[in-house]
């Protein structure tokens, strides 16, 4: 079984629902796909286009939430809504595939920290503050800075409310002021091995030292940005997790797939920002024979032929991330 840090599923099941006017769009589209996979459990992000106002953000936010509302409802044999360690249960059994509702920068808060809250309510587990730009909150990936004053209250009231800190995007100040200052759960869902691929969107050996310090996963993101934009394989995908595991241990990693061809083929997609990508490498630029959940299996084969096998093989498919969560979701 698979358990994938992050997929951006819910911004196209929002816009097929609410541009396109489609229904059952989850079971006839990424179901499909989780299953051929053997996706057990998938953390679905909310983002947002970061050019909307903060009202049009927390429209488009609702809007994905809602899609995975409805997911939930449509499929209620096969799926299962992740807010606490009990649900986690029928994951682990094989039982239903698991949705976990997370945020990717939080843009729909607007400058108000209370908004947290309603999201709270509404399912929300894990979250990142930025994408690769700046926020009133923090900086992304793209910029140097770090944590607003705004910026530390949100993470007063995540950890009180207990949402695990995603600082995949982050800039690197603010990657280092949260891991020193944050309360709660820290983990890092999608990126590379600096050491492998030099890109800000990767992390440093000393990061993913720190990241393990904090007793949190690193999960591997499965495109070209990070894995290699010059030889994207599955054999360097392969290489980004031997070297996690060199460096922090086998039991730290997971994957996030980040899958972003469908997306992109469906509708336009904001750009990283200057200096993020390559020349001639787009957001919907694949690995090779890598492209969607669909396609873990091919990986897992690779995995298996460089080594990988047992316990080792298993903590970094499934078992990492899950035993992650059932330390960091509420009782």
């Amino acid at each position: 079984m698979i358990a994938d840090a992050h997929v951006d599923i819910l911004l196209e099941l929002a816009h097929r629902e609410h541009r396109l006017g489609e229904t059952d769009v989850f079971a006839r589209t990424w179901l499909p796909l989780l299953e051929a996979g053997d996706v057990g459990l998938q953390v679905c992000p909310v983002f947002v286009d970061l050019e909307l106002q903060p009202e049009g953000s927390l429209r488009e936010a609702l809007r994905q939430v809602t899609a995975l509302q409805h997911a939930l409802r449509d499929s209620p044999d096969r799926l299962v809504a992740v807010r606490s360690r009990a649900d986690l249960d029928a994951v682990e059994r094989g039982e239903r595939i698991g949705l976990m509702l997370a945020l990717e920068g939080v843009e729909p808060f607007g400058y108000e920290v209370a908004t947290a809250d309603l999201f709270w309510e509404l399912g929300l587990r894990m979250a990142g503050l930025t994408w690769n730009r700046r926020n009133p909150f923090a900086d992304g990936a793209a910029d140097e800075g770090g944590l607003s004053r705004l910026g530390r209250r949100l993470l007063e009231r995540f950890a009180e409310l207990g949402v695990v800190l995603d600082l995949a995007h982050a800039s690197a100040r603010v990657f280092d002021e949260c891991i020193a200052s944050y309360q709660g759960r820290i983990c890092v869902t999608h990126a590379g091995c600096r050491t492998v691929n030099e890109t800000p969107r990767n992390l440093s050996d000393e990061q993913l030292l720190a990241l393990a310090d904090r007793d949190g996963v690193f999960g591997l993101m499965l495109h070209p940005l990070t894995i290699d934009p010059v030889e994207p394989t599955i054999a360097r995908v392969v290489d980004h997790l031997d070297h996690a595991a060199s460096v922090i241990g086998p039991e730290r990693i997971c994957l996030g797939g980040d899958w972003t061809k469908r997306l992109h083929e469906l509708m336009p997609a904001p750009a990283p920002p200057d200096g993020l990508l390559p020349p001639g490498l787009t957001e919907g630029t694949t690995i090779a024979g890598l492209s969607g959940p669909e396609e873990y299996p091919a990986l897992v084969a690779a995995l298996k032929s460089r080594g990988w096998e047992g316990e080792q093989l298993d903590g970094l498919l499934s078992v990492n991330l899950l035993r992650f969560l059932r330390e960091s979701l509420p009782a």
